[in-house]
């Protein structure tokens, strides 16, 4: 084998062999392969695309270039849910803890928002003590005291990944949907849940912008996961507006802890329920009901718990920006558009998330909606509250909210799960 070949076997529109994406996967991690070449064999993928056997195979060479883990022994059966990630989406944080409340085991292995997108670990960081990083033997007793863990995946998990990642990163290749499906289920399959929900954004705040592209990306991902035997199924769910009235780590945790207190937005209510039943049905516990785990107060005590579990104290004070600054309506009438991208910048270059991996986050650091579309809005009245402790930041998050609001006379409001894929 030479990575000359297996580049002029994609490049000229052939199907790679089983042996070829073996051992280029194998040798990219040990170093025997180039960056250039990868890079040049991600461009050859991300133009002529991969078969679903290819797929398939090119998931099982990263799987197998680190550790699987293994949850049987435990007395649970196993859940899990991935995002494609978006503007708002706290989903997680009441999820785990309301489906292990229920019954199932919840090992959510979660990452760190970049760009506009959040991140569940930097959310969940602004926690006084919570810890992201858990050994093995840490997750498994978390997940045998508690029911659901949030944690970052350990290096041993698909490390073939972390370095394509990277590299799809800076060579034009992320759009690639083979590589993107690969990256997610390599990891989720590798982490050794049983059952997967995967909720597929689509939007202006989402990475798939159209309902065609998410379809593909998630038709994709549950056939990766039903070929390596992970019960896999997908929510096709809207990204156009950022979820909930929050954008920005400690402000989606006070709303989360809202939701499990029985209130909450009603949309990230709807959403969180929508993927629990979903992910209690693929595991096996279709009779389980998630509205009253959250109304009797369960669901909260096992976020109390999971918590106190990693470090964190569930009863601290969470950390509040220093600077606030107030964006007004810029019309009367009922606001028809709140753009979740404008949205998600704007908290962004507040200093809710990153431009590099390596930078910090300002854990008070957001966007607060004040009216969602289908609200009625006055002309002046608060519109978005901006927090940060950066106050020359103001300016260039006001200036990101340009475009990002309408106001017209009527709203037809929009479903939040648009299609599901099994």
């Amino acid at each position: 084998m030479d990575a000359i070949s297996v580049i002029r076997t994609k490049r000229d529109g052939g199907t790679l062999s089983p042996e070829q994406i073996d051992w280029v996967i194998d040798a990219y991690t040990r170093g025997a392969v180039a960056d250039e070449q990868m890079s040049a064999l991600a461009m050859a993928i991300l133009l002529n695309g991969m078969d679903r056997a290819e797929i398939s195979r090119w998931t099982a060479a990263m799987i197998a270039s680190g550790e699987r883990m293994d949850f049987s022994a435990l007395p649970r059966p196993t859940a899990d849910k991935h995002s494609t990630g978006g503007v708002g989406d706290k989903i997680t944080l009441p999820l785990a803890p309301l489906v292990a409340a229920c019954g199932a085991a919840v090992p959510q292995l979660s990452g760190r928002g970049l760009g506009h997108t959040g991140g569940t670990l930097d959310k969940l960081e602004s926690i006084p003590g919570w810890r992201a990083q858990l050994s093995n033997a840490e997750m498994l007793d978390v997940l045998r005291g508690v029911g659901a863990v949030v944690c970052a995946a350990g290096d041993g998990l698909a490390p073939a990944d972390k370095k394509l990642y990277a590299l799809r990163d800076v060579t034009g290749t992320v759009e690639a949907i083979p590589l993107i499906a690969s990256s997610i289920m390599s990891k989720k399959i590798a982490e050794g849940t049983g059952s997967l929900v995967l909720d597929v954004k689509v939007g202006s705040g989402a990475f798939m912008k159209n309902a065609e592209d998410a379809a593909e990306l998630a038709r994709t991902m549950v056939g990766l996961g039903t070929d390596h035997g992970v019960r896999t199924v997908a929510l096709l769910t809207d990204m156009s507006t950022p979820l909930g009235r929050t954008a920005g780590n400690a402000l989606e945790v006070r709303e989360s802890v809202e939701v499990l207190a029985g209130g909450g937005p009603a949309d990230v209510v709807e959403l969180t329920l929508a993927l629990a039943r979903e992910m209690l049905h693929a595991a096996g516990l279709p009779d389980a009901d998630p509205a009253r785990a959250l109304a009797d107060g369960s669901a909260m005590d096992c976020w109390r718990r999971m918590i106190s579990a990693q470090g964190g104290d569930p009863d601290a004070e969470l950390p509040v920006a220093r600077e606030r600054h107030v964006v007004t309506a810029p019309a009367s009438g009922v606001l028809t558009r709140l753009d979740a991208y404008a949205v998600g910048v704007a908290a962004w270059r507040l200093g809710a998330g990153r431009a590099r991996k390596e930078d910090p986050v300002q854990a008070g650091a957001g966007v607060e909606l004040h009216a969602k579309p289908g609200d009625t809005v006055r002309a002046g009245a608060p519109l978005l509250t901006l927090h940060t402790d950066t106050p020359e930041a103001f300016d260039y998050a006001v200036a990101a909210l340009a475009d990002a609001v309408e106001v017209g006379a009527h709203h037809a409001p929009a479903p939040i799960v648009l299609d599901g894929i099994a």
